[in-house]
């Protein structure tokens, strides 16, 4: 009941103007004294680990930048010869793409099409795997490549703002076919697809690329399609992109790329963990 009822208050609410404003509240420069006790109680009260900050706290001078730190070199070593997790994650689903496809949640399904916003795409991916990565406060905000490869395309697709918690995940239809998004386009080195789709959420202020200046919750609110005649090149375990808070990365994996491997729900996963087998290993 919380949850429906929380859902049902952020539908009159203007979900883009409150994410736009966190966004700005969160890139407002903190006073130097203050830096240091600011991002430690924001990590006691989420649950972050400060300690793995690549800069001493000091030197994050807004939430914003704390919030998508780079880590210490080392803490999320890549695993060889494998699908490794794109980001610090809850696992939220799991499973075959059939027909079109994909649980959101027990008794909430959605298209794949829809999600990626192309019926051709979404061809490719029939009977392959995927995963739903739901990124919450505490974690790590940066998306990396779960493969080498080479992005094709990558695709920016307006739409709402709903939260991605358990609670709207559970009472809001199509919500990650709904929400802003950026959708990329990877093709593996050893063969096959990947799709990594970035969805935005309530107060998420954007969702960023490394490689190009394609963001969520853009005022110019239509689909932007980026292609990239001459690929941009990805080593597994890459920058990709990152949230300016946390959201939710589903990883879509086609037959001929291989297979992601079961993944518990509720399971945690890191950046660089081995979360599933390539159809052919270097």
């Amino acid at each position: 009941m919380p949850g429906r009822l929380l859902i049902l208050l952020l539908s009159v609410l203007p979900k883009h103007a409150l994410s736009r404003g966190a966004g700005w509240l969160a890139t407002r420069p903190i006073p130097a004294p203050w830096r240091g006790r600011v991002h430690r109680s924001y990590s006691r009260v989420f649950g972050a680990q400060p300690d793995e900050a690549a800069l001493p706290l000091e030197q994050y001078p807004t939430l914003n930048a704390f919030f998508t730190r780079t880590l210490r070199p080392g803490l999320r070593p890549v695993a060889a010869g494998a699908i490794v997790s794109p980001v610090d994650a809850t696992v939220g689903a799991y499973g075959s793409v059939e027909a079109d496809t994909l649980v959101q949640a027990k008794g909430r399904n959605y298209s794949l099409a829809a999600l990626l916003g192309s019926r051709e795409l979404a061809d490719h991916f029939e009977g392959g795997t995927y995963t739903t990565l739901y990124l919450s406060p505490k974690d790590y905000h940066r998306i990396h490549a779960p493969v080498s490869g080479d992005v094709t395309a990558a695709t920016y697709i307006p739409g709402e703002l709903w939260p991605v918690n358990v609670a709207a995940v559970a009472n809001v239809a199509d919500l990650f076919a709904a929400n802003e998004r950026i959708v990329v386009e990877l093709d593996a080195t050893n063969g096959g697809r990947l799709a990594i789709v970035a969805v935005g959420a309530t107060m998420v202020g954007m969702t960023r690329l490394a490689f190009d200046d394609l963001h969520t919750n853009a005022r110019r609110r239509e689909v932007q399609r980026h292609h990239y005649d001459g690929a941009v090149r990805l080593e597994a375990g890459a920058a990709l992109g990152h949230f300016e808070f946390g959201s939710t990365v589903i990883l879509v994996c086609s037959p001929e790329a291989g297979t992601i491997e079961g993944l518990a729900i509720g399971a945690t996963v890191r950046m660089g963990e081995r979360i599933g087998s390539p159809a052919h290993p270097a």
